[in-house]
């Protein structure tokens, strides 16, 4: 059976008709209606989403943001979440990463039959979990079941539109030299996390993934620093290592970072080693990078170190005018190297 015993559940599980999501839960029939009536709509019930409509009407005001993504994440349970926290958590993030508070989702499923009711319901009350955190609501969305062996359990779709801080002005091209480079917390927390799990590593405390809403942690950084903010970005697939190489690349700057300074838990580092893994490639779910300007930089630790987010937030390294396009790191033994981009597929299926 699937292992969902380690999330609470907010929502007891009503009687359904099949212990298992059956293609017949997704042919728009009888069966789709109770398990979107008793289900869905009964768990995050909210104005805009009982108008059970295809689409939802609602009023902004001012500059917007716009993001969506997929997530098909094994195993769909993990330590410190679930695939359904995940895909709230993740389009929450990559708004606060344009600067942007989410105000409505859409959420849409794609469910491969033979998955268990207990388990759907597990993944739907850590959905609701994660909007109630995040302080958004689910406004639309859709539900499809595709045939045993053409899905893995579970695959979702998130959408979201919120609005930008009127004091963000998040944009890789303010990167200038002298910029300060942060790095919110723990690296590869959620990569290890997962990677544990699957292999069935044991440690002596539990490596739990850091899957987490940065939206309101963002928005503390906005309104003490406003545009000294340069730009944000979460380090989900391909790492810390691939943000870096992006941002040199499009500013044809230097970034250089120092091993040493670069927060990370001691299980974690030994997990890296274990498997193999360079930790600045493993992908992360609650970390953000924040380029800051140099004369700002203490004052954003000072406010991350206040938050349960950041507590353990590190300027890691600055932008520089030498080797323009390139990563550079200093090792904890004094020497240096070159980051540069992941080659192949390190961490399949991680977010």
């Amino acid at each position: 059976m699937t292992d969902t015993t380690t999330f609470q559940l907010s929502c007891p599980m009503p009687k359904f008709d099949f212990d298992v999501i059956t293609l017949g839960h997704g042919s728009g029939g009888l069966l789709t209606h109770r398990l979107l009536q008793s289900g869905v709509f009964d768990v995050l019930k909210n104005e805009l989403l009982d108008q059970q409509h295809d689409g939802a009407s609602f009023e902004l005001n001012g500059r917007t943001a716009f993001s969506t993504d997929s997530y098909v994440i094994s195993p769909i349970f993990f330590p410190g979440g679930n695939i359904g926290e995940l895909a709230i958590y993740g389009t929450v993030n990559d708004l606060a990463m344009c600067g942007a508070a989410a105000k409505y989702l859409s959420l849409s499923f794609i469910i491969e039959e033979g998955l268990s009711m207990e388990a759907f319901w597990t993944i739907l009350n850590g959905i609701k979990q994660a909007v109630n955190k995040s302080g958004v609501s689910i406004v639309t969305g859709d539900t499809k079941v595709v045939e045993k062996g053409k899905g893995d359990q579970i695959f979702i779709n998130t959408s979201g539109i919120g609005i930008i801080h009127p004091n963000a002005a998040i944009h890789h091209n303010r990167i200038s030299v002298g910029d300060k480079i942060i790095l919110s917390g723990n690296l590869a927390q959620h990569g290890i996390a997962i990677m544990s799990k699957r292999q069935g590593l044991t440690f002596e405390t539990d490596i739990v993934s850091d899957t987490i809403n940065l939206n309101h942690t963002i928005k503390l950084l906005l309104d003490l620093l406003g545009n000294k903010i340069k730009f944000l970005r979460d380090p989900t697939r391909g790492g810390l290592a691939s943000v870096l190489n992006e941002l040199a690349e499009l500013r044809k700057l230097g970034f250089v970072i120092e091993q040493s300074l670069i927060p990370m838990d001691e299980q974690v580092e030994g997990a890296c080693e274990m498997l193999g893994l360079d930790p600045l490639y493993v992908a992360n779910e609650g970390l953000f990078v924040a380029i800051v300007a140099a004369d700002a930089a203490d004052a954003a630790i000072e406010l991350l170190h206040k938050d349960a987010n950041g507590i353990n937030a590190c300027i890691i390294g600055e932008v520089t005018a030498t080797h323009p396009g390139k990563v550079m790191m200093k090792s904890s033994i004094g020497g240096h190297r070159i980051v540069g981009y992941l080659t192949g597929e390190q961490l399949p299926r991680i977010c």
